[in-house]
């Protein structure tokens, strides 16, 4: 998937995504060891991820693999932040309806 699909990049987040030809979207988060060497850290990013995600399911387009991937910084960032930059990244792939 990470060879054939298109990608967005916006600051600490970057967006993997492809045609799956299925009825609904399906959704991976990365969060590296990088990020920090605690999986509690860790952890929280990707629920803070799965959230923002959760809120916009009935705008975003099915039919798609997507996968998030994050940097360093982004562990730093607070919900409203991270909120924010999905919906920015999701409309720059134009994966919002």
């Amino acid at each position: 998937m990470f060879k054939q699909g298109k990608g967005v990049k916006q600051d600490f987040l970057a967006l993997k995504f492809n045609k799956n030809n299925l009825k609904n979207s399906r959704f991976g988060f990365v969060v590296s060891s990088k990020v920090s060497k605690k999986a509690v850290v860790r952890n929280k990013v990707k629920r803070r991820l799965r959230e923002s995600v959760r809120s916009r399911l009935d705008s975003i387009k099915k039919g798609f693999d997507i996968v998030f991937v994050t940097f360093e910084k982004i562990k730093e960032k607070d919900f409203e932040q991270i909120n924010s930059l999905v919906e920015k990244i999701l409309k720059k792939s134009k994966l919002l309806t």
